[in-house]
């Protein structure tokens, strides 16, 4: 296995984990600015109206995001193991 056939698997690894975690980084970050405007407009300093929210939002786009992260792990998985007599050189 060449050094840059190395760097290669690498790359996809990480690259393959940034797209996984892409929609829910996505999804977390703008709820936590809307739940931030809506406390500066309201005044409202409570630690719980700033966490529920965006617990519920997370939970529901992982729900909705589940069946494309498994079909892109999976689809990366068989990808690495198909490819395993490559990686014995």
């Amino acid at each position: 296995m060449t050094p840059e056939f190395a760097i290669q698997i690498v790359r996809d690894a990480l690259m393959t984990a940034f797209w996984l975690a892409l929609p829910l980084l996505a999804v977390g970050f703008v709820m936590g600015i809307l739940v931030s405007l809506i406390q500066i407009v309201t005044s409202i300093q409570d630690t719980a109206f700033n966490a529920i929210p965006r617990l519920l939002v997370f939970l529901a786009a992982f729900i909705i995001a589940l069946p494309w992260m498994l079909h892109r792990m999976s689809a990366y998985t068989a990808g690495i193991l198909g490819d395993l007599s490559r990686y014995g050189r």
